[in-house]
């Protein structure tokens, strides 16, 4: 497999992403090998945006195991928020979930720094911003971002602090379509989440009533004959020009192959984006 994968600059960030990225959030208990094989494939499949949490189990630490010595191959996301006990938005737990992210990941700072989901009264009670704001002055992390959804997104864009969001998006779940050009406009990066779908039914983790949209839309006409459900459906978000990077989790090396190889495929042609949004219209999958 070729490992070219087309870039996207990441808004403001100016970082250079590769438009697949991987979420470093595994479903399954792996061994200590097939950790090691999937990262070091992650990066050998030309991939260079790495996704995870300081809640998504021992992700933080297998990174800091295997991807250590290929640092500068990859540009590095976390979240913060998390305790073992939920989350807890104080400036005190978003402080104690960076350090413990860098003592896991064994790096002296991250490329980008979200806040896991809070919701904006959380985030004003606990000063959120200033705290994600006051890592980066201390050169804890290079840039400074949100993992949100409706109805909060628009008040977070009002306060222009955040260099780059983390919004859910598929053909399959629009609600934020028309958010990520509002987002990208106001400089900010976007980070898709759930660009497949979460996968399909019997194949991933997927949700069975979005995939029914799927075929009640007819979408599975519109995909080339070699093509799966799966890689028509990350096509479609691909093709959407604010979608920078698209962050899709596997534990399955031949999904992660197809998934690159749907982005070299790259964008749905004109005539097919539109069809597939005249019929998802029809059934009821519109944007926000």
């Amino acid at each position: 497999m070729s490992n070219t994968l087309p870039t996207a600059t990441l808004g403001r960030t100016g970082l250079e992403v590769t438009r697949l990225g991987f979420g470093a959030g595994h479903r399954r208990a792996m061994t200590d090998a097939e950790m090691d094989a999937q990262l070091n494939a992650v990066l050998d499949a030309g991939i260079n945006f790495i996704d995870t949490a300081n809640d998504y189990g021992n992700s933080e630490e297998m990174i800091g195991r295997y991807l250590r010595h290929r640092r500068d191959e990859y540009i590095l996301a976390t979240k913060c928020g998390c305790h073992p006990d939920g989350h807890i938005w104080t400036r005190e737990n978003l402080f104690r979930g960076l350090h413990e992210s860098l003592a896991r990941m064994r790096v002296d700072y991250v490329d980008l720094m979200q806040l896991h989901n809070p919701t904006v009264a959380d985030c004003e009670q606990g000063d959120l911003a200033q705290a994600l704001q006051d890592m980066r002055a201390q050169g804890k992390v290079r840039w400074i971002g949100m993992s949100t959804t409706l109805p909060h997104l628009p008040t977070y864009l009002g306060w222009d602090v955040f260099d780059a969001y983390q919004i859910p998006y598929s053909a399959l779940e629009r609600d934020h379509e028309n958010w990520l050009t509002k987002t990208a406009q106001a400089g900010a990066g976007n980070i898709i989440r759930g660009g497949v779908a979460l996968g399909k039914p019997g194949v991933g983790i997927g949700s069975l009533d979005r995939w029914q949209a799927f075929s009640n839309a007819g979408l599975n006409e519109l995909r080339q004959p070699d093509e799966s459900d799966t890689a028509f459906v990350l096509r479609y978000t691909l093709t959407h020009p604010h979608a920078h990077t698209i962050i899709v989790g596997t534990t399955n090396p031949a999904h992660l192959a197809e998934n690159a190889q749907a982005i070299q495929a790259g964008p749905l042609s004109a005539e097919v984006y539109a069809e597939a949004k005249q019929r998802l219209d029809r059934i009821g999958v519109t944007p926000a």
